[in-house]
């Protein structure tokens, strides 16, 4: 039974999902959720205003003339949301937990979705696949998916992205948009990430609370590691402490894979608004 809290969350999200998405998310004929999803058509004589990039040169020099590849959008797509749910997602230094800021990420995006008329799929991971909704379409899936993004109690603490990567490969599921939303505070799964983006387009949203960006200079302090209990004394005694080198170099480098893999990086912090932030990366994804 999901409580009211919970649809009434589920409710004030959609109201304000449906306000923004309009030439926003997604648009009447395009959709800058979509990726680059066509199918094609036919080859056909280039005109004026032609994209360049689908000339076809093979049949341009067997025609003696330009010949230019012409694609149709895929209108239904799948989109499959992997979300952390990890005990690492469960901080907050603000209003929020960093994870009911990614449950809400990932409702923006489902809701999008459903507007599109696209099928809609869900894995709730820790460092095991928690939960596995296959992508469909329609209303009512798409509030089950909500419920158990607002409702789902994890059973693991552990993260691992790179099982979650893993059971997405296998999916018989083609050209997919694959958003992966988490801290990324996991061990290395630059492996598993390139296997995936080369079958889907694969989008990955980073959710950080502003102190895993940068610790304040506060002194010595004693934290808890939320997902081994392991405690530790560390020393940010200025801006330029050990701490922030090493959240620094984490981020440059999974920038770097997410780079090389071919993935587009939504940066989102956990004590700011973050609509603004979507709409003007959604909408920059729909320029290329």
């Amino acid at each position: 039974m999901v409580s009211k809290d919970i649809v009434k969350r589920v409710r004030q999200i959609e109201i304000h999902t449906k306000r923004l998405l309009s030439g926003s998310l997604v648009g009447q004929s395009s959709s800058a959720v979509k990726g680059s999803g066509f199918e094609f058509d036919q080859i056909r004589e280039y005109q004026q205003g032609d994209d360049v990039r689908f000339i076809d040169w093979k049949s341009s020099a067997r025609m003696d003339k330009l010949m230019i590849r012409q694609y149709i959008e895929e209108r239904n797509r799948s989109i499959v949301l992997l979300v952390d749910v990890s005990g690492s997602s469960f901080f907050g230094s603000g209003s929020k937990l960093k994870y009911e800021v990614i449950a809400e990420l990932a409702a923006v995006i489902a809701l999008a979705g459903e507007y599109a008329k696209d099928h809609v799929g869900l894995l709730l991971f820790s460092d095991q696949v928690e939960l596995f909704i296959p992508p469909n379409c329609g209303q009512r899936h798409i509030h089950h998916l909500l419920e158990q993004l607002f409702s789902y109690k994890p059973k693991h603490v552990k993260t691992s992205i790179t099982v979650a990567l893993e059971h997405v490969a296998k999916l018989h599921i083609k050209n997919a948009i694959v958003f992966l939303i988490s801290d990324f505070i996991s061990s290395s799964f630059k492996r598993a990430l390139n296997v995936v983006a080369k079958k889907h387009d694969v989008i990955a949203v980073r959710c950080l609370d502003k102190n895993e960006l940068a610790m304040p200079a506060v002194g010595f302090l004693t934290v808890v590691d939320d997902e081994t209990g392991d405690e530790a004394v560390i020393d940010v005694r200025s801006a330029t402490s050990a701490v922030n080198h090493y959240c620094h170099e984490r981020l440059y480098e999974q920038n770097r894979n997410f780079s090389l893999s071919g993935v587009d990086l939504l940066d989102i912090k956990s004590t700011q608004p973050y609509i603004h932030d979507m709409v003007k990366f959604f909408k920059k994804r729909m320029l290329y």
